[in-house]
């Protein structure tokens, strides 16, 4: 999968492209099933069975969250709200540099990381070409913002929500332990990216930032209503007996219907849903569950118990915060929280600040290297598209500048949290 990601990212059939690393994860967990390595009883019942870890539930969540953010997207809504702040910051780099930061931060910790990625690259090529500015300390900011604030809420990132949801643990409850962590870790980050480009941020603006104009206000309300319904049910529903996933597919199907109601009456074509679920990240069905399957032939076969009990449960918020960090950018953060969920399980403790440190490493663990997770690869495939190189070691030198001493904090506050509130 790695190798994949590197030299071959892509997978031409004919004139359909797809990416490698969900096809190549595929062939893995089918090759598996071939030689007869996996119980296929115990996988058809981990399928089916009703319960938090259940993967189908967990992808249900995750789509449906995306879909609810790429409806804004498709209608403008991030790129209105960058404009604006882009407008503000005329008076030099620096002030556009912070604003950046914070909008892409505050969007992140509503929404999703791999979203505000996937709408705000672009917009910061565009923008910094025309500005005659260098984009990078721009493009840094926004994936660093993006894989830090998403620690805040259980919906900001997949490996949130798999591994939160595989311990039973409430959206409130998951607040109660991220957002000190999250706050005191974004704003080391900001700094270590300050320090890192702050010669290159003196430098005058020449441009203007683009004027974005919402053509359809009405469906813009509909989405953000939605949104925001769907969190505050999220934040409640355990409260009231009702599964996040249920909500969040609950809020999808209720933004088809006015969506599609909408165009009925108006008598049009629903372009916007259409390219809503065009961009939906479907590819992440037979990657997570073929990671789930050869995670799964782990557990039966004694690996994982293994590894749980070398990092055993005594100071695991650095064990398992380090070591989360780390593997995430051997496999990917996404197989890397369904192996560390099995892992943390098999030490038979309820071993919460084990869960919350691989949280941590989940998401912080995305800006050290393009392994680290999907959303770096996405990142990297839109650079180039825009001509934009930024290699391997390009990316490693903010990892480590940044990531490190980000990671360090994030933990820190973890333990601190740990011991004070907890």
């Amino acid at each position: 999968m790695i190798l994949g990601v590197l030299f071959f990212p892509t997978i031409k059939l004919g004139k359909i492209k797809v990416n490698s690393y969900w096809v190549i994860t595929l062939v893995g967990a089918i090759a598996i099933l071939i030689v007869g390595r996996a119980d296929m009883n115990a996988i058809g019942k981990a399928l089916i069975a009703d319960t938090e870890i259940n993967p189908i539930k967990i992808l249900l969540l995750f789509i449906s969250m995306t879909i609810l953010s790429i409806f804004l997207d498709e209608l403008q809504f991030f790129r209105y709200l960058a404009s604006i702040t882009l407008k503000r910051a005329r008076t030099g780099q620096v002030k556009l540099f912070l604003y950046l930061y914070i909008i892409v931060s505050v969007l992140t910790v509503f929404t999703s990381n791999d979203i505000i990625i996937l709408s705000f690259t672009p917009f910061i090529c565009y923008f910094a070409k025309n500005a005659g500015i260098n984009p990078t300390p721009y493009l840094a900011a926004e994936f660093v913002a993006a894989n830090t604030w998403s620690m805040a809420l259980i919906i900001g990132n997949p490996t949130n929500i798999y591994l939160a949801t595989a311990y039973g643990i409430t959206f409130l409850s998951y607040l109660k332990y991220s957002i000190l962590p999250t706050l005191v870790a974004g704003t080391v980050a900001f700094g270590a990216l300050y320090l890192m480009y702050r010669k290159q941020l003196k430098k005058p603006i020449e441009g203007e930032a683009e004027n974005v104009v919402i053509k359809d206000k009405f469906l813009l309300w509909v989405g953000i209503i939605h949104l925001a319904v769907c969190t505050l049910l999220l934040a409640i529903g355990s409260y009231i007996g009702m599964e996040m996933w249920v909500v969040s597919v609950a809020s999808v199907g209720s933004l088809c219907l006015f969506v599609l109601l909408t165009a009925l009456v108006r008598r049009t074509v629903p372009q916007e849903l259409i390219r809503c679920f065009k961009r939906a990240p479907f590819q992440l069905i037979p990657f997570v569950l073929s990671m789930f399957v050869m995670i799964l032939v782990l557990t039966e076969n004694g690996v994982t118990r293994a590894i749980g009990d070398f990092l055993g449960t005594e100071a695991s918020i650095w064990k398992y915060g380090l070591t989360s960090f780390l593997s995430a950018n051997l496999i990917n953060n996404i197989p890397m929280s369904v192996l560390f969920s099995s892992i943390i399980s098999s030490t038979g403790v309820a071993n919460l600040p084990a869960v919350f440190a691989t949280i941590i490493g989940s998401n912080i663990g995305a800006f050290l290297t393009p392994i680290g997770a999907l959303a770096g690869i996405m990142w990297s495939s839109i650079l180039n598209e825009h001509g934009h190189k930024f290699g391997y070691f390009d990316f490693l030198k903010i990892g480590i500048t940044v990531a490190v001493p980000t990671l360090c904090t994030a933990l820190g506050m973890l333990n601190l949290v740990e011991i004070l509130f907890v």
